[in-house]
């Protein structure tokens, strides 16, 4: 392993470095959109780039890929980076099984496979048989496959169809004994949940359309009628819907999400009878995810509890005065609930370190599940009647490994481990806490070989997120492993907007508050500076979706402080952010300019409107797709525009490029091979901009 990664380094090294003060960006048309919101005049030179299917903009995204191939030269040869990466994903991969009876269900890959199978084995012992494989559907377009739904008999499975990395889906089913997909089929839509009822003749699911959610009963089998509407008449766009159905097929849980950030009602249907849904709670503002235990309800929340807590209530007395505590909120984060064994599973956040404890249905400690280092476990995935449960452990420098659990016994086995050939033993994970604009103290995680000494000139990636509730806790990943073994350092701060530490956090980061998640962003980088761990030199910054806003943000504000930006899927015009896909959704989170009230504060940080010509900007890679159906490509192809007609500096010194791919998005489900190809792409424009290799023309 030494050796070879001492021959990866110096293949790196040895590239040529040829001139590029030639190079020139493709032409993009100047053809200025004026608007006048709340009495501010702005223009927009890149509307039309807006125009997905539009000829013009087809052929702007031909030749900003043509450019980057050229520009980055031989860099983009399956080199030892590449190669490399293929290393360490050309492995077995497999996943917690769902199940039912004796039969598991479980999605796996194997490691000379492109894309992961549905897999059935008989027994815990017994032999994998596949059930769907995408690797030989003929397609054009790569389609992924996943379990939506299994029958409580095992007998009939839901599973998913993607399209590259669409958030839609087509949705078939299998007769698992017979090994055949039946006649029944919902066509490609957004699909939020599906349950079968217990007798295998019914689905209830709930499907988006540009009215919003609505939530159906139909029936499977020959001679099923049309759907039957259940819920959601009248229901918005900006709405999000799901259901959960009782064991006994008797009662439906019903949640209504207002958008992602803005916590969501549940409701009870008795399906017995016609009578409508009962109210468990609305309009609080606050989260709230239920689980059946029986004839009781088992609820995690944050309501009156920000830091959150477990109660419990039954089905006969539903509403939320009725509720009792069954695990009160405590000093640490409990992020989630689950049932498995009997018992309640609660999953702590401590400083950001996983813990999970157990507790009985009377709220009594039962037991802790402990793990080996510094690392995330994942929640306890199970069933309450039955006695095995499943849960995994990871952490930066640590591949997963994914453990069956005995409840009874307090025993585990390993279900599944990641054979990764990385050398974990020589990485070592700190948390370390700085202080942020405001004086808040935030915590981050480094990762870095043993004995690094800080120079203040190591190669560092700085990536994050800070938003939706979503905790940044250790994960191990293939492009991190080859970053770290060649002798990069990772940092990962935990930035408000998240839920590291409960509700609080993540209300600091939103709104008007959205700033001082790009404080907390831009703290961390004059931390690590300041410590000698790199300078603005050797300093990159990368992330995706809400986090390419972070790092969008990031570079407009502080240009100076990095030296390149890796900035995938993102949202970079806030001011319109909310009228593509489903960009309403997360108007609970930011805010809307369409309010006079929160116009100000979103174009006072919105990276497209604060691109300021003259400046010398990092370099930039962009990164998005036509598969991105949840945030628009359009916001990587403007600002790509918008900055390469600003930047002053020089496109062989500090490019800005855009990877434009019609297949991939948000949802993933590329091919091993692409995914390869993109994750070498992004890590070798990160060491070329940092000095640890250079490209050709």
């Amino acid at each position: 392993m030494k050796q070879l990664m001492v021959r990866l380094a110096l293949a790196l090294l040895a590239l040529p470095a040829v001139a590029l003060a030639q190079a020139k960006y493709p032409a993009s048309r100047v053809q200025p959109v004026v608007d006048t919101l709340h009495g501010t005049v702005l223009t927009d030179n890149y509307r039309w780039l807006e125009n997905d299917s539009a000829a013009p903009t087809r052929a702007w995204i031909d030749a900003q890929n043509a450019f980057r191939k050229q520009l980055m030269g031989n860099l983009l040869a399956r080199g030892p980076v590449s190669k490399r990466l293929e290393e360490l994903l050309r492995v077995d991969v497999q996943g917690a099984p769902a199940v039912r009876g004796n039969r598991y269900f479980f999605s796996k890959r194997g490691a000379d496979q492109d894309l992961s199978t549905i897999v059935l084995r008989e027994g815990i012992t017994g032999v994998d048989q596949v059930l769907v494989d995408p690797n030989v559907m003929a397609a054009e377009t790569p389609l992924s496959v996943g379990i939506r739904e299994i029958s409580e008999d095992g007998s009939l499975m839901a599973y998913s169809i993607q399209k590259g990395g669409e958030d839609e889906s087509m949705i078939r089913f299998m007769d698992v004994g017979r090994r055949r997909v039946t006649a029944d089929v919902l066509t490609r839509a957004r699909y939020s949940s599906l349950d079968i009822t217990p007798d295998n003749k019914g689905l209830y699911y709930t499907r988006y359309d540009s009215k919003g959610p609505r939530m159906y009963y139909r029936d499977l089998g020959p001679g099923a009628g049309a759907p039957r509407l259940i819920f959601g008449e009248g229901l918005g766009p900006e709405k999000i819907v799901s259901e959960d159905l009782s064991k006994n097929g008797r009662w439906l849980l019903i949640y209504v999400y207002h958008g992602t950030s803005g916590g969501n009602d549940l409701l009870l249907k008795d399906l017995s009878t016609s009578a409508a849904p009962v109210t468990m709670t609305q309009g609080t503002g606050k989260n709230f995810t239920a689980e059946f235990a029986g004839d009781r309800i088992v609820i995690w929340t944050d309501w009156q509890a920000p830091r959150g807590r477990v109660m419990i209530a039954s089905t006969s007395a539903p509403p939320s005065d009725q509720w009792k505590v069954l695990v009160p909120e405590s000093a640490y984060v409990s992020e989630s609930a689950s049932l498995a064994g009997g018992h309640v599973w609660v999953n702590y956040l401590e400083n950001v370190v996983g813990k999970v404890r157990g507790f009985d249905l009377d709220g009594k400690p039962f037991r802790d599940i402990s793990m080996p280092a510094l690392g995330a476990i994942s929640g306890v995935s199970g069933d309450f009647d039955r006695d095995d449960a499943y849960f995994s452990f990871t952490s930066f420098h640590i591949p997963q490994t994914t453990y069956r659990y005995s409840v009874s016994k307090d025993t585990r086995d390993v279900w599944w481990r990641q054979d990764v050939k990385f050398d974990s033993d020589a990485y070592e994970v700190k948390q370390v806490w700085y202080t942020s604009k405001d004086g808040t103290k935030v915590p981050m995680f480094i990762t870095a070989k043993k004995g690094l000494a800080l120079t203040g000139a190591n190669p560092t990636y700085l990536t994050g997120y800070g938003g939706f509730y979503i905790s940044e806790t250790p994960g191990f990943s293939t492009q991190n492993a080859v970053w770290l073994e060649q002798g990069g350092v990772l940092a990962v701060p935990n930035l408000r907007g998240g839920g590291e530490f409960g509700e609080a956090w993540h209300d600091a980061g939103m709104f008007e508050k959205k700033q001082n998640v790009f404080d907390d962003f831009i703290g961390a980088a004059e931390w690590l500076i300041a410590n000698k761990y790199t300078s603005p030199d050797k300093l990159a910054i990368a992330g995706g979706s809400n986090g390419g806003l972070l790092v969008g943000a990031a570079l407009t504000q502080r240009p100076d402080l990095f030296r390149a930006v890796v900035c995938t899927y993102p949202l970079l015009d806030m001011v319109r952010f909310h009228k593509f896909l489903v960009g309403s959704y997360w108007v609970s989170e930011y805010g809307s300019a369409d309010s006079a009230r929160q116009f100000p504060y979103i174009r006072k940080y919105s990276p497209y409107q604060n691109v300021k010509p003259g400046t010398k900007y990092p370099a930039v890679f962009f990164d998005t797709g036509d598969g991105d159906t949840r945030v628009a490509p359009l916001h990587a192809r403007k600002m790509t525009a918008l900055l390469q007609s600003a930047t002053a500096s020089p496109i062989g010194d500090r490019p800005v490029v855009l990877r434009y791919d019609t297949e991939a998005g948000h949802s993933g489900g590329l091919p091993v091979a692409k995914s390869v190809d993109l994750a070498a792409e992004r890590l070798v424009f990160v060491m070329w901009q940092l000095g640890m290799t250079r490209p050709t023309m």
